[in-house]
This record gives structure tokens, C-alpha cells and sequence, in this order.
């Protein structure tokens, strides 16, 4: 009887060993949920914080070439818009939204006399305008985050061209990663109807039959065939942005 008994207060006390220990676990897991959160919350700051800055150099950059600096505004939901069209998922349409404004931010290292001359340029000057895709991707730095990742290669590829006659690499066709196919479209579209230093806007006519000359050339023929089906979209998204001017914040959250 008193074994018995013995055995049942150690089953007790093993019980009670048990409870306090799966509480313990339980607070521990807790805990670490916690800490993990806060971790993630504050990379995401750190990130909010990377990509607005980034953003305001970029802004930096663009009043060098349009006083008004909503151009890379304009590029951002452009190439979403193109993207989406183009049948690519929702959620690398938006990063390139936001990685898209970057695409210039090597131009606030190009001297004026050469970003703002109007006309051609001497073989020199050429070389030195023609710097401005590395040193953007150099700016933009060799990150683990995704978004800085596109924003590298939209940097340094949007101005390849389909035939393997642009720069800096000499990419040709598929080479060149779509981010910088979809961007040199929308970029070259954007920049023909706006005012620049050195001459007044074409008009969107103009403009769409440059585009359509560069067919093949400079441009992926399917991302043309795809912003001129869906020009009248791209036209009003450029004339909203005009009217509305969004805010940063509508690039910059990172979720």
C-alpha cells in the first residue's frame, strides 16, 4: 500500500515536473515569436529607410534632366502597368514599381555639359554619359534584398538594346533581363512627350512612331506589341500621375 502510494506522488510530482516545463517552452516560444517580429519590423525600417533615400537621390538625379521630377513617378506605375499587362505576377509588377524610379540615379555623377547638351555628343562625351548604368548599379550597391537586387539590374540594363548595340554590356534579345526590356520601353516613350532643357515634348503620335521604328531594334518586339495594344492605358496612367503627383510613401512600403 505505501508503494503504492509512493508511486502515485511521484506520478504527481513527474506531472507537475511536466506542466512547469511545457510552460516554460510555451513562454520561450513565445518569446522568440516576439523577438522575431521585432526583427522583422525593424529590417523593415531599415529597408523603408534604404529605398526613400535611394528614392531622393534618384529625385536628385531626375531635376537634373526634368524640373518637375515626377518623370521616375511616371516610370514606376508605367512599368507596373507594363508588367501586369505582360502577364507577370502582381508581385514582381510591384517591386518593379518601385525599383523602376532608380533606373537614372547614375546621371548625378554625369557633369551638365554633358547631361544637358542638346544634340549629339563627341565620342568623349559618349563615354562618359554612357558610364551612368554602373555607377547607378554601384550606387545601388550589392545588396541581399530583393528590391535593391531589380533595382541594380533595371539600373544597368535599361539601356541595352535588342539588337546588342547599347551599353554598358552589349546584351542582346533575351539577355537582357525583362526589368530592363520593360523600363527601356516605357523610359523612351515617357522621355519623347516630356519637355526636356534642350527641346519641347513631341506629341504622343510622334513619339509612338519612333517606338514602333525601334521595334526589334532597340526594343523587345513583344514589349512594344504590348505597350502600343494597351497605349491608351499607359497614356491616361501618365496623365494621372501628372495630374495627381503620388507621394513617396506609395513606393516606399516595402510589404
Amino acid at each position: 500500500m505505501q508503494t503504492e502510494l509512493s508511486s502515485a506522488a511521484l506520478a504527481v510530482e513527474g506531472n507537475r515536473f511536466d506542466d512547469a516545463a511545457s510552460e516554460q517552452m510555451e513562454c520561450i516560444i513565445a518569446d522568440l515569436g516576439r523577438m522575431y517580429r521585432e526583427r522583422n519590423e525593424a529590417l523593415r525600417e531599415v529597408e523603408r529607410a534604404h529605398h526613400d533615400a535611394l528614392l531622393r537621390l534618384s529625385l536628385a538625379a531626375d531635376f537634373r534632366d526634368d524640373d518637375t521630377g515626377v518623370h521616375i513617378m511616371r516610370i514606376a506605375f508605367l512599368a507596373e502597368a507594363l508588367a501586369l499587362r505582360l502577364g507577370e505576377p502582381a508581385r514582381f509588377a510591384r517591386m518593379l514599381r518601385k525599383a523602376a524610379p532608380m533606373h537614372d540615379i547614375g546621371k548625378i555623377g554625369v557633369p551638365d555639359d554633358v547631361l544637358k547638351k542638346p544634340g549629339g555628343y563627341t565620342v568623349a562625351e559618349r563615354a562618359v554619359m554612357n558610364q551612368h548604368p554602373e555607377m547607378g548599379a554601384k550606387i545601388l550597391g550589392k545588396s541581399r534584398i530583393p528590391l535593391f537586387q531589380l533595382a541594380a539590374e533595371v539600373a544597368m540594363t535599361h539601356h541595352e538594346r535588342w539588337d546588342g548595340g547599347g551599353y554598358p554590356k552589349g546584351l542582346s534579345g533575351a539577355e537582357i533581363p525583362l526589368s530592363g526590356r520593360i523600363v527601356a520601353v516605357v523610359d523612351f516613350f515617357d522621355a519623347l512627350t516630356m519637355d526636356r532643357c534642350y527641346r519641347k515634348a513631341f506629341d504622343d503620335e510622334v513619339a509612338l512612331q519612333m517606338l514602333l521604328e525601334q521595334r526589334g531594334v532597340a526594343f523587345d518586339p513583344r514589349v512594344v506589341d504590348v505597350f502600343v495594344e494597351h497605349l491608351a492605358e499607359m497614356v491616361a496612367i501618365r496623365d494621372r500621375i501628372n495630374q495627381q503627383r503620388p507621394s513617396f510613401e506609395s513606393l516606399v512600403d516595402p510589404t
